[in-house]
């Protein structure tokens, strides 16, 4: 199998990789299931609360459950202002990173050259690393809330457990950083190190040899007459000397 062929299902597998953990990450922002809570002893009396960025939720058995908004956004704490923003850039950028991955991978021709393609693609894992930062940041932080609050002997408020939505998110990040990061890789390898090697620095001793030994395209050498030199006899322009030798019989004998 042909290098090329290889780095272009390699491209294939990290693109589908990729999109993958863009989609569980955009499916936990509806997901009311951050944080979960049971209260009640009792089957018929348990009540479960459950909350994500947007709003706060209770169910009972009986099934039925009742969403509210949080009022204010004004009053909000910094922390959850904090993860919306992050949770946000983490779908944009990964929209980006799908469209600039799918212009310059291999097998879709769209971009150019093969250089442009590789720098593209290069572009696309970089903005995929991104997200999968933002991420896995927005996760990590929201679910070390939780867990300082729960451990937490002095906090008297209702304690909540971690939801499914933050292992999604997990989950979508793992992959999105990984692939991204393969994805980077190998089109940096290509795309960088040929940018690179027509700036390749040249030495003092190269540049030297090469402004005493060549000379450029346009110049012309003038053949003339030999330079003068002490104890030498000078030439007469225009006259030839011509020198014979007298071979007698015993010279070939």
């Amino acid at each position: 199998m042909k290098y090329r062929t290889a780095v272009m299902y390699v491209e294939i597998g990290c693109f589908v990789s990729c999109l993958c953990g863009w989609i569980l990450v955009c499916s936990t922002l509806p997901t009311e299931y951050w944080t979960f809570s049971e209260v009640g002893s009792v089957v018929l009396t348990t009540s479960n609360y459950y909350s994500n960025l947007w709003r706060d939720c209770i169910s009972d058995t009986t099934g039925v459950s009742d969403c509210k908004d949080y009022p204010s956004l004004l009053a909000l704490p910094v922390f959850l202002h904090a993860c919306r923003a992050l949770a946000v850039c983490a779908v944009i950028t990964g929209f980006f990173g799908g469209v600039l991955t799918l212009i310059g991978m291999k097998c879709t021709k769209i971009g150019g050259t093969e250089i442009i393609n590789a720098r593209v693609t290069f572009s696309g894992g970089v903005t995929y690393l991104a997200s999968g930062f933002c991420g896995m940041i927005t996760y990590s932080w929201w679910a070390n809330r939780v867990v300082s609050e729960f451990v937490d002997p002095n906090f008297r408020a209702q304690k909540f457990e971690l939801g499914a939505a933050l292992f999604i998110g997990w989950g979508g990040s793992v992959l999105l950083i990984c692939a991204g990061g393969v994805l980077t890789y190998f089109s940096g390898r290509e795309g960088l190190r040929s940018s690179s090697s027509k700036k390749r620095p040249v030495s003092y001793a190269t540049a030297r040899t090469r402004r005493t030994y060549m000379m450029p395209p346009s110049s012309r050498v003038t053949l003339g007459p030999p330079l003068y030199h002490a104890g030498r006899k000078t030439r007469t322009p225009g006259a030839t000397t011509k020198t014979s030798r007298t071979y007698s019989r015993d010279t070939f004998v």
